[in-house]
This record gives structure tokens, sequence and C-alpha cells, in this order.
């Protein structure tokens, strides 16, 4: 069996439901349930015995060694982290614990575990830890994309956050030897995505009537991967790729934010116009730029492709697609995860306008 950490979060809840399908192997599934971890997403395994969820902290070694002792897994899969920009630039401090403080504590459970084990077990087991290519910083409008080799030039408090987990993760491969793989994705979207983000925020403001808030000028550009395919990748990383190695995710599919906005616009105006007529873009709304926006972020996936044969099967269209439907058929699931705080974080964030 493995261990997931995070797993009730949109990626980790993705990744739960597409091993489930995929593998078939045993889960235990450790999230925090934050205002982002929600087990909604996880409904369908309900029952299955397949999945086994454990509400608790990565941050609690002695709850984390109590379930290596229990369970001992084949592998752990850190998807735990607090994630949203935004929030790191007002509550830093979230960041550093969970991101930083909570990863260390994990990876000190996990040293222990990995060291008492024998044999074709130790030899075996795997750490996979799930990272950003914020780590890297922004590039220019030329720039190569990011490679495995770009050096780390983090600019906000979460992508600093995860720049020293990720440090945290090699250096206990180097100093101790533990089998770790670490992944390093551009921006993700699909379904279960909290709206908070851009493509779900766009999606439920559009289909609410409300403004839909654009950064700036809209032009900051970023390389969009769909969940699914993330999934699969972290799937055959875990399966084949070289301890002590860093693997790039990207989709291959660079684009500005005001183009994802009109294009999230465009497939609303086709699968559900508006009552009223007229386009779904008319409610785009230019904000504030937020504090030290990254310009771009681009993935090299070559590496991935080349040692390990994996490249991603949706093109941004066929993904953004398959998003928007979901999100059309799971308005239920949409007004559960709008709480009060929820609204009363976008309203914090997005009230003046440019």
């Amino acid at each position: 069996m493995i261990l997931v950490t995070g797993g009730a979060g949109f990626i980790g809840s993705n990744f739960v439901l597409d091993w489930v399908s995929a593998v078939g192997e045993p889960v235990v599934n450790l999230d925090k349930l934050t205002y982002a971890g929600n087990l909604e997403n996880l409904r369908s395994l309900q029952g299955d015995g397949r999945h086994q969820f454990v509400q608790g902290d990565i941050g609690d070694g002695a709850l984390v060694e109590s379930l290596l002792a229990r369970h001992r897994p084949r592998a752990i899969l850190n998807f735990a982290a607090e994630s949203h920009v935004d929030r790191s630039i007002h509550a830093p401090g979230t960041f550093i614990e969970t991101n930083v403080v909570g990863t260390f504590r994990l990876l000190e459970a996990v040293r222990a575990y990995w060291g008492a084990l024998q044999g074709a077990e130790r030899e075996a087991f795997r750490f996979l830890h799930v990272s950003t290519d914020e780590v890297y910083g922004s590039l220019g409008p030329r720039d190569p994309a990011f490679t495995e080799q770009h050096r780390y030039e983090p600019n906000s408090p979460y992508s600093a956050s995860k720049a020293a987990s990720d440090h945290l993760v090699r250096a206990y491969h180097h100093t101790y030897g533990l089998p770790v793989l670490t992944t390093n994705c551009s921006n993700n979207y699909g379904p279960y995505h909290f709206p908070e983000k851009l493509i779900p925020l766009m999606i439920v403001n559009a289909l609410a009537g409300k403004p839909l808030p654009v950064y700036g000028d809209g032009q900051q550009v970023r390389d969009w991967l769909y969940v699914g395919d993330h999934c699969s990748a972290i799937r055959r990383v875990l399966e084949a790729g070289r301890t002590g190695e860093t693997y790039n995710v990207g989709g291959w599919n660079e684009k500005a934010n005001l183009d994802v906005v009109r294009t999230v616009c465009a497939l609303l105006d086709e699968l559900k116009p508006r009552a009223g007529g007229g386009s779904y873009g008319e409610q785009v709304t230019f904000v504030k730029d937020r504090p030290g926006h990254d310009r771009r972020y681009a993935i090299d996936a070559r590496r991935l492709e080349r040692e390990l044969g994996w490249k991603p099967a949706e093109t941004f269209e066929t993904g953004l697609r398959k998003t928007v439907q979901w999100y059309l058929a799971n308005t239920a699931w949409v007004e559960h995860v709008q709480s009060g705080a929820y609204r009363e974080w976008i309203a914090t964030q997005y009230a003046s306008a440019a």
C-alpha cells in the first residue's frame, strides 16, 4: 500500500481517485482538512476498502509514525501544502509552518521508518515530493523554459516555502540516503479545484453573474497542465524515476491569463449561454495587480518524456472543455465549498479595481 498526504485537496484527491482506478493498490490518505481539503472530492470511494482516510497534520510526528508502523507503506507521496500565492502574501506564517516545518517533521518520521526497513522492503521504498514550477522564479518573454537545472529564485512566500521543502527533501537524500523523488509541476486545472484559483473562479463567477477579476493587464503567462495528466506523470515517476532526481511536469500549454479567461468565457457561451444574452466576456474586470506577480512560468518537460516515456494526453483545449463541463455538472459541489469564509476571502482579495 501507499501513504498519500494532502489527499483531500485538489491535486491530491485527483491522484487518489486516479490511483485507485488505474492501479487499485490500497491508499491511506492523511489530510488536515484545511479550507481547501474536501472529503466530498472522495465521495465515490466511500465504502471502498482500498481507501482509508485519516484526518491529521504532516507536522504531527507521533501520528505519522503510528501510521507508518501500522500500515507499512511501500511509498509515501507528499501532496500536503499550503498553495495559494495570494494567501501567502497575506499570511506567510501558515505557509512556513506547513510547507517547511511540516515537511521537515514528515521527513524525520519517514527517515526513522525507512531506516528500520530490511532487504527488499528497504530497497523498494520511495518518498515522492510534489512541488511547483514557482520555485524557479519568473521568466522573460523569450527566456527558455525551466529545466531541472534551473536555479531556484522564488519570489513569493508560497514559492519560497516550497523551495525550502524541496531543499530539505534533497538534503535528506544526500545526507541520509533516503530514496526520494521530486516533481515540479506547472499550473494544474481540472475537477475539484477550489474556486480561488483562476480557472474555477472564472467559471463560478461567470455563472453567478459576478465580475471576472483579472490582475493587472492579464498578460501573465503560465503553462497549464490538466490534473489527470499530472496524476499519470506522478505514477510514472514513482514507478521508474531515479532516486534523488527531479522531474519537471508540464503541459506544453503557455497561455496568458487573459486568454485563459476569454477561452473559459467562450466555452460557457457555448455550453451554458447567459440567460439575458451576450457573452460572459462582458463580465471581465481588471483589478490591481498583486505584489511581486511573476510574469511568466514555462516548464520544459522533455526529460520526463525522454527518460520515462511520459507526455500529456490532453491539449489545453480538450482539458479545459472537460473542466468546464465538470463544473457545470457539479453545481452542488461548488455550492458546498463556497462557505461564508470563502466568500469573505474573495471579497477582500478582489475589492479594488484597477
